[in-house]
């Protein structure tokens, strides 16, 4: 296989992250046309001939998310058309992917249809961001590369805070991901415990461990509503916390966020740039972006070239973080 030829082609989902994308990588940004019909019908025209290019897509399944996603598929649809030599699908925000399994009869597993559609399209291969549940990668039959977006903010906010740190985990689910944070910070541990009695909304009970005079960081996948995670920093504070910020890969931030966080205990909110934030929503100052580009880009260019992906979160465990 022809390996030098290959390119990344942006949905028109968050095409800012394509470049930055592009500049890690070194992989060229090619142009496509990507224009709706007056009902809503989306039309995707490759500007340029993709015949046996090894082809990225970068299009996150933000909101949108339905719009975002046809999207996806038609330019899929597109490229294998247009005889490209393989598609990959780069979603860094995986859409549906709450949907993972059935909560309640008659209910769907959108994140498997989702799957289903990608994989029927004609994607080759898929690569995404700390998708919210693991087993996402098991719907695929095709290669699944799920990149740890965390480590952007965790090398981030290691430069930012170095004493007194405490990584919370938002709850008992979240604990692997809060662990593997703590590890690499040389951070102690806590758990927020609380209940959910409907969806979106969430009732935080208590704080298992000690955060006290402590910087405590609350570390999760996505934040959608804010509602646990406001309310979580509110009761972080109670406990006798010193500064509460929040190191999160995907920032939805939808619906009421932005004025909960505004009112919020939270000082801080770290979020990356796989879903895109109008600068009018950054909270008064308290969101910061930190760009993935470089890791998702560092991940096409080993995956085009044929290396290893998982060896960029492998770490010497004798070396110094």
């Amino acid at each position: 296989m022809d390996r030098t030829k290959a390119c990344i082609i942006s949905g028109s989902a968050n095409q800012a992250l394509a470049a930055r994308v592009s500049e890690a990588s070194g992989i060229p940004l090619w142009s496509a046309t990507i224009r709706r019909f007056a009902d809503g019908e989306v039309f995707v025209q490759v500007d340029q001939s993709v015949r046996n290019v090894h082809v990225f897509v970068v299009q996150p399944t933000c909101p949108p998310v339905n719009d975002n996603l046809m999207e996806l598929l038609v330019l899929i649809d597109a490229l294998r058309r247009a005889s490209a030599a393989s598609v990959t699908a780069v979603t860094p925000y995986y859409g549906y992917s709450r949907q993972d399994r059935k909560v309640s009869p008659r209910t769907p597993i959108s994140a498997k249809l989702v799957a289903k559609m990608l994989t029927a399209a004609g994607v080759n291969r898929v690569v995404s961001l700390d998708l919210h549940a693991d087993q996402i990668q098991g719907f695929f039959d095709i290669p699944f590369d799920n990149l740890y977006g965390l480590e952007v903010l965790c090398d981030h906010i290691r430069q930012q805070v170095t004493e007194n740190v405490v990584i919370v985990s938002p709850d008992a689910g979240g604990v692997p991901r809060a662990r593997s944070f703590a590890q690499k910070l040389h951070a102690s541990l806590a758990i927020i415990d609380k209940r959910r009695p409907k969806a979106n909304v969430s009732a935080v009970m208590n704080i298992i461990g000690d955060v006290k005079g402590c910087n405590c960081i609350i570390v999760d996948d996505m934040v959608d509503t804010a509602g646990t995670l406001c309310n979580g920093a509110t009761a972080i504070k109670a406990a006798g916390a010193n500064r509460v910020m929040a190191a999160i890969t995907h920032g939805v931030l939808s619906g009421p966020a932005i004025e909960r966080l505004e009112k919020s205990q939270l000082d801080k909110l770290f979020i990356t740039d796989t879903i895109p934030l109008a600068p009018e929503r950054q909270a008064r100052g308290r969101v910061e972006v930190v760009s993935c580009g470089a890791l998702i880009g560092e991940a096409l260019r080993r995956i085009h070239f044929g290396e290893s992906v998982s060896s960029l979160f492998q770490r010497d465990p004798n070396a110094d973080d």
